[in-house]
């Protein structure tokens, strides 16, 4: 068979008509309409204006921004990419319009966006793009460093010698999407510090209102929704781990080894020492496992609280620490899960790792900036970082299946986002033809079909 040969440059003309790009994009802003987050957001920041504005509504002009950051944006002048699209995305808000309106989001009116994007996660799973509650939920919580290259309010150095922000972040642990849920962030000076227990318990209680009605812990109740929070030793203070017990969530928080825990750790006889297991469920070579739980002073914990200590060979080149001896590694963890295999409850603890993918997803999706100078509006830009999230989760989801429902950020702009198209008008209809020759046009026209379709609540 004789191969087509195409010479090595094409003839290039700007005479083309009908045209667009992104036109996944349009996807993910639909997603805005239909779970309520645009007319919601207008809602709430309706009393920051003296008369409605007819032309660019507040809401929709910061979901169009939460938009543009789901499709790789990282400032606020990226919106332009919806705007430059006219055709299909219609007359969108000029940059000094978006910058008024993140100017408008007070403290007060922020609360308000995230009670509304909690309602518009509740229209989401409702409509289909929840996770299965009878498994239980697993919340992880963890911290990360957002690198300032200007001065910024609260900007400040860092404990890794740098300089920017110290941000507190929630996910919702979805192993069936890569980008995760994010359910909450706090927005933290450069030299917070990583185990303040107020700003644990303040990110627990956001990251629980954060989820529908249905989904959030009832304490005392037996037919309550299981929830787990996860955190690094970060999180294991005494303060934290009680606000977890009065929320009725279950935790599993890294534990500290100092000296003392070293030397409790030494004495624990060889036979009790069981095999760990690895993430498929089979016996990990080299790793073992021991609950020290009646060894240590665990009073100022919780009732129940239980320490299962982890004792593996360090891998080739890797460097001992102070607390490990007899040329292993120790790594513990504290949770208030009664019963169980310990390999079992290990193993769910040490999926909390999960949360570094979540947070890579992140600041590949707005978070590895903040491009404001005020603090307050880095704080509406976290925010709406955290909703461009949940908006590529939930379209993941709800629209999509196999590889494209997995799949992280990056490869969805690219497969998805960036597909061509031609916009057609026959009578009082417009019409949107996808390039047929891309591998997942198909997957896209199905997509818009699954959104349209959804059991959406009234």
């Amino acid at each position: 068979m004789n191969r087509i040969r195409r010479s090595k440059r094409v003839k290039v003309s700007a005479d083309g008509t009908g045209r667009v790009s992104r036109a996944g994009v349009a996807l993910l802003r639909e997603l805005t309409v239909d779970t309520g987050l645009a007319a919601g957001w207008t809602a709430g920041l309706l009393d920051t204006y003296k008369a409605f504005p007819t032309v660019h509504p507040a809401g929709r002009v910061l979901a169009d921004v939460a938009v543009a950051i789901a499709e790789g944006g990282d400032a606020l002048a990226h919106v332009a990419t919806l705007r430059d699209q006219d055709k299909l995305f219609g007359v969108v808000a000029s940059d000094a319009t978006v910058w008024r309106a993140v100017e408008r989001v007070d403290e007060s009116h922020l609360a308000r966006l995230r009670a509304v994007r909690a309602v518009a996660r509740e229209r989401a799973w409702a409509a289909g793009a929840g996770p299965d509650l009878a498994a239980g939920l697993v919340i992880d919580i963890d911290a990360t460093i957002t690198i300032a290259h200007s001065e910024k309010t609260n900007a400040a150095k860092t404990w890794k010698k740098t300089f920017g922000f110290h941000p507190l972040l929630a996910y919702l642990d979805r192993p069936d999407v890569a980008g995760g849920e994010a359910l909450a962030g706090i927005l933290r000076p450069g030299n917070a510090g990583s185990n303040t227990t107020a700003d644990h318990v303040a990110i627990l209680a956001m990251a629980l209102s954060a989820l529908p009605a249905h989904a959030r812990p009832r304490p005392s109740q037996p037919d309550s929704p299981r929830v787990l929070i996860r955190t690094d030793a970060a999180g294991a203070t005494h303060g934290f781990a009680a606000a977890v017990r009065a929320a009725g969530c279950g935790f599993s928080l890294g534990f500290g080894i100092d000296t003392d825990g070293q030397a409790v750790i030494l004495t624990v006889p060889g036979q009790a020492w069981t095999p760990a297991y690895d993430i498929d469920g089979e016996e990990r070579d080299g790793a073992w496992l021991a609950e020290i739980t009646d060894m240590l002073d665990l009073s100022k914990w919780p009732t129940g609280s239980r320490v299962v200590v982890r004792r593996e060979r360090p891998h080739p080149g890797a460097q001992l620490r102070f607390t490990d001896a007899d040329g292993h590694r120790f790594t513990a963890f504290i949770t208030d899960t009664a019963g169980g295999q310990l390999a079992d409850l290990e193993v769910r603890h040490r999926a909390h790792a999960r949360v570094e993918d979540r947070i890579r997803c992140g600041k590949a999706t707005g978070l590895r900036n903040l491009p404001c100078k005020q603090y307050q509006q880095n704080k509406t830009w976290l925010e709406l970082c955290l909703t461009a999230a949940d908006l590529l989760t939930w379209t993941q989801a709800l629209c999509f299946t196999g590889d494209l429902a997995r799949c992280e950020p990056a490869t969805f702009r690219y497969r998805i986002c960036a597909i061509a198209a031609r916009l057609t008008r026959s009578g009082r209809s417009w019409r949107l033809h996808l390039d047929r020759d891309w591998p997942w046009a198909t997957h896209l026209a199905t997509a818009f079909n699954r959104l349209r379709t959804a059991p959406w609540p009234a």
